[in-house]
């Protein structure tokens, strides 16, 4: 990958208390415990992290399986007798969550009560070892437990804390709950998506997935920031930051155009044609993103070559206030063409296209299975399909270890990290 300093490349990061040269945690020889994870060779680039997350949900796990996926050992830190609620959102995945399955694999599972003394001391053992801590416990839970950002780097000044939150750690929602639901209301994801009679919810966890990924990020640059500081730090994700961030193309629209972005279903507010239209035996989503594409579906698709510089779609903010008209004029174009027909003639005009797919045709897509992007992964209750994640970088191949058991390691991790036991006296 590329250098991001200018004729040098960045070192690998170390882990906490290694020096170059020296072997990290997961190779110290005499290590009690075995990782979930084996990391493919070569190396992975986090091999030797540690990363101990006392995480639930989505948002955290999300972020701390991606640096599972390279290579960085993750301890998850469970609530004991219950674990993470996401265990039981639903029973899908051979009588597993799909939301546990899909956010937790390459993970160690300890059970443990952060109010036990003795539970206490064993993550307090753990931090003092680990490279990155990562949280998203309920609005000062964390402070509560002396396991806020401050608390954590004067006992630990190279750790590396996350704190994942709905709203925030300051101003007047920092203590109200988060689910992704209210946060898609609150940064107004809903009033831009359904249809004009009804708004809807993003079909994934989008608030969720988009905290996630801002922390994954965070960690990683905070982890090169240590490598040329030395030092650790701590750093925040707020769900509506992340969110926000990404609504931002509406706010302009809205804000500085002086009207609401409207909720158009599955067609594109701000360009046309972008969307769905009805062929002869089915649907067909097609995108026009400049002009060239424009001239391209009425000369070669529509028949219609006087429709390039008709006035009312010359333009794209002109097709889109003539919108209505446009689409009868396609729609009865699209009419007596057979789907396979039409997708074959938008790609020989170059215009952009797809069908619509379900999760099952999804897990079935053809060009998934041409770039054999599928892998078996165990699981407690037998072996899963899962997608390699999306960064691909020729000669390495991601971690994607097994799903755990809630408390799976708890043994070997308490005895890694926990007191030496008592030797009996003669």
């Amino acid at each position: 990958m590329d250098s991001v300093i200018p004729g040098g490349r960045p070192p690998a990061p170390l882990a906490r208390g290694a020096t170059p040269g020296t072997p990290g945690p997961r190779d110290s020889p005499g290590r009690r415990g075995t990782p979930a994870v084996h990391p493919a060779s070569p190396a992975l680039p986090l091999e030797g992290l540690l990363v101990v997350a006392l995480e639930q949900a989505v948002a955290a796990p999300f972020a701390t399986r991606q640096l599972a996926d390279l290579g960085a050992r993750v301890i998850k830190v469970e609530r004991a007798g219950a674990g993470d609620f996401a265990r039981g959102y639903d029973q899908s995945v051979h009588g597993q969550s799909s939301y546990f399955v899909w956010l937790n694999r390459g993970k160690e599972s300890i059970e443990l009560d952060v109010k036990k003394p003795a539970d206490r001391a064993v993550l307090e053992a753990m931090l003092a070892r680990a490279d990155v801590f990562v949280q998203n416990l309920a609005p000062g839970a964390a402070g509560r437990l002396g396991l806020g950002a401050e608390q954590l780097t004067a006992r630990y000044p190279r750790l590396i804390s996350c704190s994942i939150s709905g709203y925030g750690p300051d101003g007047p929602y920092a203590g109200k709950k988060a689910y992704d639901l209210l946060v898609q209301c609150e940064a107004g994801l809903l009033s831009v998506t359904g249809t004009p009679a009804e708004p809807a919810k993003a079909g994934i966890s989008v608030a969720d997935i988009a905290a996630g990924m801002y922390a994954y990020s965070g960690v990683l640059t905070a982890l090169y920031e240590r490598e040329r500081t030395g030092h650790g730090g701590s750093f925040e994700v707020a769900m509506l930051d992340a969110l926000g961030e990404w609504m931002s193309q509406p706010y302009y629209y809205s804000v500085y155009g002086g009207r609401a972005s409207p909720r158009t279903g599955a067609r594109h507010a701000s360009i046309s044609p972008y969307g769905p239209y009805p062929a002869q035996d089915g649907q067909v989503f097609l995108g026009i993103q400049n002009e060239r594409e424009w001239a391209a579906l009425c000369e070669r698709i529509l028949g219609r070559p006087d429709l390039v510089t008709d006035v009312r779609f010359a333009t794209n903010p002109a097709r889109v206030a003539h919108h209505d008209e446009l689409t009868v004029l396609i729609n009865e174009a699209f009419a007596g063409i057979g789907v396979d027909q039409l997708e074959a003639s938008l790609e020989a005009a170059g215009i952009a296209n797809a069908r619509m797919r379900t999760p099952g045709e999804f897990a079935a897509h053809p060009q998934l299975e041409a770039r054999d992007r599928w892998r078996d992964i165990d699981s407690p209750k037998g072996q899963v399909r899962a997608l390699l994640p999306p960064v691909t970088v020729p000669g390495r191949t991601a971690a994607m270890g097994a799903v755990p058991a809630l408390g799976q390691h708890s043994t070997d991790i308490r005895a890694e990290f926990g007191p030496p036991p008592q030797e009996a006296s003669p």
